[in-house]
């Protein structure tokens, strides 16, 4: 067969791609057989990077192995054998996350008698990328049903983790695996967190939180280069665990002394930022690619509901948390006092208010500027959050502090207040004064915070006409 001159009848890039057969009936070798100079163009580009102001472009080999001009893909290896083995017409979207843009593949199955090699061809067509192509992906009704009518649940009332547990345990349910999970990642503190886990009820396998040591961040950030810009990762046999093993060997050990024989990982991506991965292991592996198709449709949900809920919690955080300081903010504390304002007298007995003020703030800021007043608010709110640590702590105004304590008495708040006072000299220009009230006997909260204010320029006044300071 005249396979050059069969491509060259196709407008769209298109490749042949021969796929050896093995004795057990896996996938062998597989090679580019020929392409259109459209196809064996961009092939060029791709294993060059994709520098189109290079002159030094791969020169392609006829029959080459496709790993010389591309990454080893388990996904694109297991399309490729369906097609060219199984016969199966294929038509797929393929995220690719290594480029700016995303692709429509078509591999049909072609006739050879060579009973050791099958063939199929390969087209390509370039997409412009879209978090949100939902349409194009392939995916069978049932699939997508099931999918759907899970994840509609993202969109209730309840307190997120709690939905998104749920929503895991359907998904596990869903690919009848034994284990599935949801891992966040936070870049800038080079953590991990576990959003949702589930397993089967007959599950020998641990939680993830029996894994996740100080270096666990140090190995998830691994998974990308594993993944290779491949879109998900599938583990169905040894020799797929092989790959990860030459590829990655701390996962793969990790994987092993873990138990897991079968993996399928998709990496959740929210405007091209990883946030985190999702996997099911140890499943049915005849039932793979309805597995992947599950996962891969639940990333749209879950990442976008995931980012989502992250953009409301930053704007929450922004209203309530004074950005200089780091402590909660007078809006935050108004809140607060209409809330205890209608609480019952169980959960305002033995609660108890600090006042504590800055002194000479306004000379500072006067004569050595205002950064040098930022730097003193800085140091007085790590004092009172080292000293006060676990009570609730506000910045109310330009140099004052509010401090809620819970379970305390009088004698507990003028002990810490003294610590306050014995931690400020340890820093230049910090000094605070401070006035306390508790609301045992007393259950109107606003009266308990003017007696506690009060308290407090009384104190300053103390401070100033003992000559300690310069007056505000």
């Amino acid at each position: 067969m005249d396979w050059k001159n069969f491509v060259n009848h196709f407008n769209p890039m298109t490749c042949i791609l021969s796929v050896e057969k093995k004795p057990d009936g896996g996938c062998g070798t597989i090679r580019i057989v020929t392409g259109n100079d459209g196809y064996l163009d961009s092939l060029a580009l791709a294993a060059g990077g994709l520098d189109l102001d290079s002159n030094e472009k791969t020169e392609f080999v006829p029959n080459s192995e496709y790993t010389r001009y591309i990454p080893k893909d388990l996904n694109f290896e297991d399309v490729c054998y369906r097609c060219a083995v199984l016969k199966e017409p294929i038509h797929n979207s393929v995220r690719m996350s290594r480029y700016s843009f995303d692709m429509n593949v078509f591999l049909l199955p072609l006739e050879c008698d060579d009973e050791n090699v099958a063939y199929c061809s390969f087209t390509q067509v370039l997409l412009l990328k879209s978090d949100d192509n939902l349409l194009s992906m392939n995916i069978s009704k049932e699939t997508a049903t099931d999918v759907i009518s899970t994840c509609i649940k993202l969109q209730g009332d309840r307190p997120f983790h709690d939905i998104m547990q749920e929503v895991i345990e359907d998904i596990r349910s869903i690919c009848a695996a034994d284990f599935c999970c949801i891992l966040l990642m936070d870049e800038t503190r080079r953590s991990c967190s576990i959003l949702g886990q589930a397993k089967a009820p007959d599950s020998p396998h641990e939680w993830m939180e029996n894994y996740m040591d100080e270096d666990f961040y140090d190995l998830a950030e691994t998974w990308q280069d594993t993944l290779s810009g491949s879109f998900c990762l599938v583990i169905r046999d040894e020799e797929d665990m092989e790959y990860v093993r030459e590829r990655n060997p701390v996962w793969y050990q990790s994987l092993t002394s873990a138990g897991v024989e079968h993996l399928i990982i998709f990496p959740l991506i929210s405007q091209g930022h990883l946030i985190g991965y999702i996997w099911v292991t140890n499943f049915d592996t005849e039932d793979t690619l309805r597995i992947k198709d599950t996962l891969e449709l639940t990333t749209y949900f879950i990442a976008s509901e995931i980012a989502s809920h992250r953009f409301i919690d930053q704007l929450q955080a922004l209203s309530r948390i004074d950005m200089l300081t780091g402590v909660m903010n007078r809006n935050a504390m108004n809140n607060r006092v209409s809330e205890l304002s209608e609480a019952g007298e169980e959960e305002l007995c033995h609660m108890g208010m600090v006042f504590a003020d800055m002194n000479g703030l306004k000379y500072v800021n006067d004569n050595q500027g205002h950064m040098a007043g930022d730097m003193l608010l800085k140091n007085a709110a790590m004092i009172l959050q080292s000293t006060f640590a676990g009570d609730e702590i506000y910045r109310v105004g330009g140099d004052e502090f509010l401090v809620m304590l819970h379970k305390t008495d009088m004698e507990d708040m003028q002990k810490k207040i003294g610590d306050v006072k014995r931690k400020s000299e340890m820093f230049e220009n910090v000094s605070f004064s401070a006035g306390c009230c508790t609301l045992d006997g007393c259950r109107d909260i606003r009266r308990a915070l003017s007696e506690a204010d009060a308290r407090m320029y009384k104190d300053k006044k103390d401070y100033y006409s003992r000559g300690k300071g310069i007056k505000r």
